[in-house]
Formats: structure tokens, sequence, C-alpha cells
């Protein structure tokens, strides 16, 4: 695999919701239209319920079939009892990347206190980074903002293309 140039990245959007359908994820729409605008390519975008073997069975398809570069999950990242984004995504990946996790809670928390209730996760599974976002617009669009710039810079490195 030759190097990624800044242009060339793929992602995959997982949303995990019990309650909306596609037509109705409004983050996930959100972030499928800030992929395009920064001339990136989003190679699908799928929802599953809010199920810890759904969720990781859509990461790995998503890593594994499609290859993408980053696969963003959306949803399931909070308090409540049924989300298990975070575990579903340890349950598929092997490497822990804690700082873009802890850059979409400082970014937050500078405009809600409610930032710190996240447990998301952003973690590798081979070349492939998976971060976990809100499910609902704004503060999916909150978080793509504090980690937007870094993204494909940890491409190239996961693509072993180094600094």
């Amino acid at each position: 695999m030759g190097c990624l140039s800044d242009t060339e990245l793929t992602f995959a959007i997982v949303t995990c919701s019990d309650t909306r359908s596609l037509d109705e994820d409004t983050a996930g729409a959100l972030l499928e239209s800030l992929i395009a605008e920064n001339g990136w390519k989003c190679l699908d975008r799928a929802l599953v319920r809010d199920e810890r073997d759904a969720i990781a069975a859509a990461i790995v398809h998503a890593c594994d079939r499609l290859d993408a570069d980053i696969v963003l999950t959306c949803g399931g990242s909070g308090l409540s009892l049924r989300d298990v984004t975070p575990e579903a995504t340890q349950d598929v990946c092997e490497r822990n990347v804690p700082g873009i996790a802890e850059a979409m809670r400082a970014h937050s928390l500078a405009i809600t206190p409610y930032a710190m209730l996240s447990r998301a996760l952003c973690m590798q599974r081979g070349r492939h980074i998976v971060i976990n976002l809100p499910g609902s617009q704004k503060a999916a669009g909150e978080n793509w903002e504090g980690i937007v710039k870094a993204l494909p810079h940890a491409a190239k490195m996961m693509a072993g293309c180094g600094h």
C-alpha cells in the first residue's frame, strides 16, 4: 500500500440507535457532509441497533470489507444502559488511541459541561481507526471540529508512512 495524500481518506459511518432510522439520522448525515467538505470519500453510512454484537459486526465490516481508513461510530457512547458502542469497539479493536477521545472531550468541555459524561473511545483495528462520536447532530459536529485536523496524519501513520 502506498502512502495516502491528504485528499485520499476514506470513511464509513456506523450510527448506533434503537430510536431512529437512517433518514432520521441527522448526526450521520452531518458527518457525511463534513467528510465531503474536506474532499474525502464516505464509502458507506449504515444504521444498526444498540446491540453490542451488531455494532461490533458493523465496525468489522467497515474495516475489513470496505477497507475504510477511518470508521466513525455515531451514538451509543453515553450513560444510558443501552449505550454499548465503546464496549463493542473494544471487542473488535486492538489498540487504544486515547488522545483523540481526550481531544474530543476537551474541545466539547469548552462548550458544555455534559461533555465529561461521554464514554467515547478511539481505537485501532489493524491500519484502521475507529472513533466513537455522539449521536446528536450538534455534539457530533462539535467533536468532529476538535479532531478533524489530525485525521490525515493519523491515517498516514497507520498506513506506515511515518511522520
